[in-house]
């Protein structure tokens, strides 16, 4: 059986590349789906750059004004890597280093443009020499088109292969690397006159006090950030046998929520430190008792809600496990 679908009428493979770049913008700066960003990502950077301006080049079939297939797959890759390197290099030289923001938008502006120049490359050239995607299920044909003719394709074709597997050895190494712990979130408490020496630790009942939170976003994404303030009643004793101290949650009372959406900052040491984010933060504890502790959880995800007038004794161990960082600040109310 034979078959044959031909689309003739519309440059699919042209649309198919700009569809790519324009789903690729929302994936990357929502920060979507790691795998599904990692594989587009890779089409966008590898592929679709080199394909486009070589189709601006050469819109024909394979005549003396056009290349074949392989050669014009083989041509996108290497040429796609010399673009997006030309890019990175044109945006370090202007702003001294390489943003994400800024790598994409240069890129998808390229990738939009060619997609333009090929469109009318691809309308203005004669039908009978156009590149026309098909799809052809005869076994026969399939078997013939993958007859080289020549050195030439010999030689482009071991070239292809090899950035191929170039390309998925890259892929693997993205998806499997771990994170080097370069991301952080800064978290810290000031005493009110901006100082980590004058803390408060001896408080009367009912009386108002007030510290700084500070919160720095370091970790290369919009992060939104959850700060609740608790107040613990807690027991340490030694455990000689397991060599460790052992907590005992007596009480555990619930006092506040901070919600905060903080965008990435770089870190500058040649600048003086800047707070991103600071909040004075005041209080007052009526409950009675030494060697209180207050305590500061940070979230990186929406918690639920709790109420002043409930111990939650038997449910801050597990609150305090799932907190991406944590504060404490022992106090004596009197």
């Amino acid at each position: 059986m034979k078959m044959k679908i031909l689309f003739d009428k519309y440059p699919l493979d042209i649309i198919l590349c700009i569809l790519c770049s324009l789903i690729l913008i929302p994936i990357v700066l929502l920060d979507l789906n790691d795998t599904v960003r990692t594989v587009l990502g890779l089409i966008v950077i590898l592929f679709i750059p080199g394909y486009l301006l070589i189709f601006v080049l050469f819109p024909s079939k394979k005549t003396e004004e056009g290349i074949n297939v392989i050669e014009r797959i083989t041509l996108s890759f290497g040429t796609s890597m010399a673009i997006v390197g030309l890019i990175g290099f044109a945006i370090l030289i202007i702003s001294g280093k390489i943003e994400l923001e800024y790598a994409l938008l240069s890129i998808f502006i390229f990738e939009i443009s060619m997609g333009v120049a090929s469109l009318y490359r691809w309308f203005i050239t004669s039908p009978d020499e156009r590149i026309v995607v098909s799809i052809n299920v005869s076994l026969t044909k399939i078997k013939d088109g993958f007859k080289f003719n020549g050195k030439l394709d010999k030689l482009l074709i071991v070239v292809l292969i090899t950035l191929m597997l170039i390309t998925v050895t890259l892929f693997i190494f993205v998806i499997t690397k771990p994170r080097t712990g370069g991301e952080f979130t800064g978290f810290y408490l000031f005493g009110s006159d901006r100082s980590i020496t004058n803390l408060p630790n001896n408080i009367n009942s009912g009386e108002n006090v007030t510290i700084i939170i500070g919160v720095t976003n370091h970790e290369y994404k919009t992060m939104s950030y959850t700060i609740e303030v608790w107040l613990i009643n807690q027991t340490i004793t030694f455990n000689k046998s397991k060599n460790e101290n052992i907590i005992t949650y007596n009480n555990a009372w619930f006092m506040d929520k901070i919600n905060i959406t903080l965008d990435h900052k770089d870190i500058n040491s040649e600048e003086k430190w800047k707070p991103q984010w600071q909040y004075d933060y005041t209080f007052n504890i009526t409950k009675k008792g030494q060697n209180l502790t207050l305590a500061f959880l940070l979230f990186t995800t929406p918690t639920g809600p709790y109420y002043h007038d409930i111990d939650y004794k038997d449910e801050i161990k597990q609150k305090i496990d799932k907190a991406y960082e944590e504060l404490y600040l022992w106090i004596n109310v009197n």
